[in-house]
């Protein structure tokens, strides 16, 4: 009898378990196969799938116009002093470098695979996809709750496929529906043309096709080596040759063509067809006049390149003739930006082009490899432990970022929390000798150590306060107007600011010793007047007089046209003082310095730079 009872229990349970399955799977039927989205709601994921695929548009459009980069990073900074590190400008763009050359002349690659491209993307659509304008629908009385995007990209040749799992919940009276994740495809030729990009980068790292050419329009419109049979000077015009070796490096490299459906363009047959077969539309563009280019030649000056004759010497009339040998070397550096694709969509990537001694880049090419093939990543070793206390100089706790870079990679490993009165951090860093350890904080100068992880586990660092001060210059007590100011702050520790006024009058500053150089320019009337010198030299008489050595004087005259210089130095002076931060803080530095004459020739103008050296520097602070 018990036996019975127990089976109709088990029955039971086991029935009312299939029934409560039964009203979930229609309850929740939705979620497990496919939103069941009422129509009156259906235009609000509509266009949420439309702003999907705006943001993934936006970001594809800024992914092809700056080289496969969304986020370009330290790129965006630049640097006047060597452009061919960072970026090239075009157009309004920025575009990283994929081949270029830091300051040292060390070599920067800087080559995005698709999964960087995927990554940039996804971080952009994440951080943008939320602000979708559903204010319409809300505006109805439709009650909509989003959540964090979380995205995935997948680029192929001919689209892109963007996943976005974000729960999204609308409620209109009683229809209400929610939906997870949200699939958007976006027609694209990225895919395709980031591989033809890839191929022609690494056709060029293999063969330096462009170094190439370079040297062949070297060798066809500039003086490289030659011989003229001549008895006087060989003379060229410096800026003259400079600007023809520009022009044409920008008519040979804009007729360069790749092996493929789009090879029959090229106007001059094989020569200007590489080996290289690229499917796609591609151009090569060389701007010299909007393009940073650098060109010198030895030996030369920056007017005239002179080559002597052989023959006219005492004792060698005998040969019976002259002759000019010429030898030049060039050294030139220049960006040449490629584009793939047909105009309505394009992707678009520099490299800088190097040719040095003559000779191309000693750098033989190696071609970059996607993802297996790249260089280990220090950060993902970290097992050292690392204790780290920020302050500031009166050993206040100080909220700080910190970083450890060993060899060349820069390992964020956290923030210190302030607790009680020390700001610390616990973690691990990766093992290595004589790293850098760095914090950075809002408001602080950033500090930095020597820390070897492999054998330290705590670090102290003190962050000195950043003061945000105002510069004013002045000139014999007297505020200039339409005049620049240039004012260096160098500090003895390494740190440094410079002013530029009226351009960038504020600054920020921490208190300590300063070098403080101020130089202030003007108008000026200096022109350099226009030159004329006599080159003389001897050549052979000719007939029986020349047989036996005798010459007769010949001469040219050499022009260098007139120089006006706009801008020369007409006040300034240096000093070196110790500025306390209760001097900084929220206030104006008034820098007084001393007038000098305007300058009307260029004895005035070198006189005034010998003055100047003498001269100090008053600071009030107010």
């Amino acid at each position: 009898m018990r036996n019975r009872t127990g089976q109709v229990t088990i029955f039971v349970i086991v029935a009312i378990i299939i029934v409560g399955a039964i009203g979930l799977f229609f309850a929740f039927r939705g979620n497990l196969f496919g939103e069941d989205i009422p129509a009156t709601l259906a235009p609000v994921y509509d266009r949420y799938n439309e702003c999907i695929a705006e943001e993934a548009r936006n970001g594809l459009s800024l992914l092809s116009s700056q080289g496969g980069r969304i986020d370009i990073g330290e790129a965006s900074a630049g640097s006047d002093f060597n452009p061919f590190s960072t970026h090239l400008n075009f157009l309004g763009f920025k575009i990283p470098y994929w081949y270029g050359f830091k300051g040292n002349n060390v070599i920067v690659e800087n080559v995005p695979s698709v999964i960087d491209m995927e990554n940039d993307l996804e971080t952009f659509i994440a951080s943008r996809v939320n602000d979708c304008d559903l204010s319409d629908f809300t505006n109805r009385g439709m009650v909509i709750q989003k959540s964090e995007a979380q995205v995935k990209v997948d680029i192929q040749a001919e689209d892109v496929a963007v996943t976005v799992d974000a729960p999204l919940t609308v409620s209109l009276e009683e229809d209400s529906a929610r939906k997870n994740a949200h699939d958007v495809n976006v027609d694209s030729k990225l895919g395709a043309m980031h591989a033809s990009a890839l191929s022609i980068y690494n056709s060029e790292r293999q063969s330096l096709f462009l170094e190439n050419y370079a040297l062949d329009v070297l060798e066809s419109y500039a003086p490289v080596d030659g011989v003229e049979i001549q008895c006087s000077p060989k003379i060229w015009k410096t800026p003259e040759v400079v600007d023809e070796v520009k022009r044409s490096l920008a008519a040979n490299i804009g007729n360069i063509h790749f092996s493929g459906n789009y090879a029959d363009r090229s106007p001059d047959g094989k020569y200007f067809t590489t080996s290289t077969v690229i499917d796609e539309p591609v151009n090569l563009i060389y701007l010299p006049d909007a393009f940073p280019s650098k060109i010198e030649i030895t030996p030369a000056s920056q007017t005239l390149m002179l080559a002597q004759p052989v023959g006219t010497q005492e004792g060698m009339g005998i040969m019976g003739f002259c002759y000019v040998p010429y030898h030049f070397v060039y050294d030139l550096r220049f960006p040449v930006l490629i584009q793939v694709g047909d105009g309505t969509e394009n992707f678009q990537f520099p490299v800088v082009v190097d040719i040095d001694n003559n000779l191309v880049s000693s750098s033989n090419g190696v071609a970059f490899v996607e993802e297996d093939a790249q260089d280990v990543d220090v950060c993902s070793f970290a097992n050292s432990p690392l204790t780290v206390n920020t302050y500031d100089s009166t050993l206040n706790p100080v909220a700080a970022n910190i970083t450890y870079r060993c060899f060349d990679s820069a390992c964020r490993i956290g923030e210190t929390k302030i607790s009680g009165d020390t700001a610390v951090l616990e973690d691990v860093a990766p093992a290595c000798v004589n790293g850098e350890l760095s914090a950075s904080a809002s408001g602080y100068a950033d500090s930095k150590i020597t820390f070897s992880s492999n054998s330290e586990s705590f670090a102290e660092i003190i962050l000195e306060k950043e003061y945000p001060v105002n510069i004013e210059i002045r000139v014999g007590g007297k505020v200039v107007n339409n005049a620049t100011a240039v004012i260096h702050f160098v500090g003895q520790d390494g740190y440094s600011a410079t002013a530029v006024i009226p351009q960038g009058s504020e600054i920020d500053l921490k208190e300590g010793l300063y070098d403080i150089e101020a130089f202030v320019y003007g108008n000026s009337n200096v022109i350099i007047p226009s030159t004329r010198k006599t080159e003389c030299y001897k050549i052979s008489k000719g007939g029986i007089a020349g047989f036996f050595g005798n010459t007769k004087e010949e001469c040219i005259d050499v022009e260098i046209p007139a120089t006006k210089i706009d801008y020369a130095l007409k006040g300034g002076g240096k000093t070196t003082t110790y500025i306390l931060g209760s001097e900084l803080d929220g206030k104006k530095i008034i820098i007084d310095v001393s007038e000098l004459p305007t300058p009307n020739s260029l004895e005035q103008l070198q006189y005034n730079y010998e003055v100047f050296e003498t001269l100090g520097v008053q600071l009030d602070f107010t």
